[in-house]
């Protein structure tokens, strides 16, 4: 039987109704709520294509159950980032450096790179390269991925 379940979705009060709490975010983001930013990678949590923000920090939705979610938290998704009107600065970056190729990882990209922003206004090449291992790109992007998120920081 579906139960309701309520949420805090880029900066909005939603609810949604689950047959299984141990659904993952990323399910209820996408199928519920039509939210495309986060997307099916790897449903591991291995791939960071997934990523979204729970409480500002970098959480693979693929693997984050609804239940593990407690009442309240801030969820963000791509698509609450920003918007087309008023990008995040690395939102911007990202566009201004052409950092994407195919756009598959680039939702992870972007939301891993405003984690980390949001923690370390000034990171280093090799900070930033640490904080984006993780996120798999077979693109070959990553040095205008780099260049983004150094513009980014020097924007915020």
């Amino acid at each position: 039987m579906a139960q309701p379940v309520s949420l805090h979705v880029n900066r909005r009060a939603v609810s949604v109704r689950v047959d299984d709490p141990e659904t993952p975010l990323l399910y209820v983001l996408r199928n519920d709520l039509e939210l495309h930013g986060p997307r099916f990678g790897c449903g591991l949590g291995q791939c960071g294509a997934c990523t979204v923000h729970i409480d500002g920090a970098a959480v693979r939705s693929c693997i984050t159950p609804l239940s593990s979610l407690k009442p309240g938290q801030a969820i963000v998704t791509l698509e609450g980032l920003g918007s087309p009107e008023g990008p995040h600065p690395v939102q911007a970056a990202f566009i201004a450096e052409q950092a994407a190729q195919c756009g598959y990882c680039i939702n992870g990209m972007v939301m891993q790179s405003a984690a980390l922003l949001s923690r370390n206004a000034k990171p280093s090449d090799a900070e930033i390269k640490q904080e984006l291992s993780a996120n798999l790109c077979r693109c070959g992007t990553h040095a205008r991925i780099v260049r983004a998120v150094k513009r980014a920081a020097s924007a915020i």
